[in-house]
């Protein structure tokens, strides 16, 4: 007859044991897999919530911006067909009433402006204090610099810019000017006061009030010595 092994009985004792744990810790893992795709569920909503708010604002603000900067025209960020904003946009500009297909149709200037615009736009959403711009109007027209600065002063009217600029069109919205020259092998620097700057503006209006007072008191002492005329005659 054949040999009954003793051992067995606690060799099975020990693999159900294995085999009870091993069930313990299975289900476990499927506890804390379940949690965990709650949670990328949740941030998954709270990630598309954040994208769609993001982009509402962004295209908003860019919109304006390339307005300002090039009047006239419009600009988007829309989703392409078939997609949700938060899989990704795309630029469309249009000028007038006429939609562009490709923004190969755009000049060198104007995809300067739209590129500026959409940097700028974005920077909008959580603006800092202070901000660098070094010859961004290299490229553009006289007329299109004095629109940046426009821009700057209308949308950006919390945050401080430094300009590193060649052209007028951007001194004439700045608070303080820096000018620097280099004369007979010497680097000089000036600090003038801007037109752009709130005192010259308060001095300006100061000065047209003046100029109106004196112009309607003119008037007044005028009028009142063509009545004395025109009584006597």
């Amino acid at each position: 007859s054949n040999k009954i092994n003793k051992k067995v009985m606690g060799m099975i004792e020990k693999a159900e044991g294995e085999y009870t744990e091993l069930l313990r810790k299975r289900k476990v893992v499927e506890n804390d897999k379940k949690k965990i795709q709650a949670v990328i569920e949740e941030l998954d909503v709270k990630k598309k919530s954040e994208l769609e708010r993001t982009w509402v604002k962004v295209n908003r603000d860019f919109g304006s911006i390339f307005s300002t900067l090039l009047p006239g025209a419009f600009s988007k960020l829309e989703p392409p067909d078939g997609m949700k904003a938060w899989e990704g946009l795309e630029v469309k500009v249009a000028f007038g009433d006429v939609w562009k297909d490709s923004l190969s149709e755009l000049s060198g200037g104007q995809r300067s402006l739209l590129a500026l615009s959409l940097i700028l736009s974005l920077l909008l959403f959580k603006p800092a204090p202070m901000y660098i711009l070094d010859e961004v109007d290299a490229a553009l027209d006289l007329s299109h610099t004095q629109n940046i600065g426009n821009m700057l002063k209308t949308h950006f009217s919390q945050s401080q810019f430094v300009v590193v600029s060649l052209k007028e069109g951007m001194f004439n919205n700045a608070n303080v000017i820096f000018r620097t020259k280099f004369v007979d092998g010497i680097s000089t620097v000036t600090r003038t006061i801007g037109i752009g700057s709130s005192r010259n503006r308060a001095l300006a209006e100061s000065d047209n009030a003046d100029s109106t007072n004196t112009s309607e008191k003119g008037r007044t002492e005028q009028s009142r010595r063509s009545g004395k005329e025109n009584t006597v005659v």
